[in-house]
């Protein structure tokens, strides 16, 4: 067994650093909106057409801010695959 000794205040900076970096983490998976390659991760497809045709047929939930920025909405992404999953038999 392998005993590692580390100074009190290293210790609490360590401490610090660990509790920051989750912090962000969490942060981070509760975006309100995603960028288009994001959703895109999320749903599992590559096409950017498949991604404008669920958003033309209403099937996902967007906001466009501007003209050439279009954003999507991660529960109604969520919403969307779980009205697609199957039970199990």
């Amino acid at each position: 067994m392998k005993v590692i000794l580390i100074e009190e205040n290293a210790f609490y900076e360590l401490l610090e650093q660990a509790v920051a970096r989750l912090e962000s983490k969490l942060i981070a998976k509760q975006k309100n909106w995603l960028t288009p390659e994001e959703a895109m991760k999320v749903l599992g497809i590559k096409s950017t057409t498949t991604l404008q045709r669920y958003r033309d047929e209403g099937k996902i939930r967007f906001s466009q801010p501007s003209p050439r920025i279009i954003l999507y909405d991660p529960k109604s992404i969520e919403e969307f695959l779980e009205s697609k999953s199957h039970n199990p038999f």
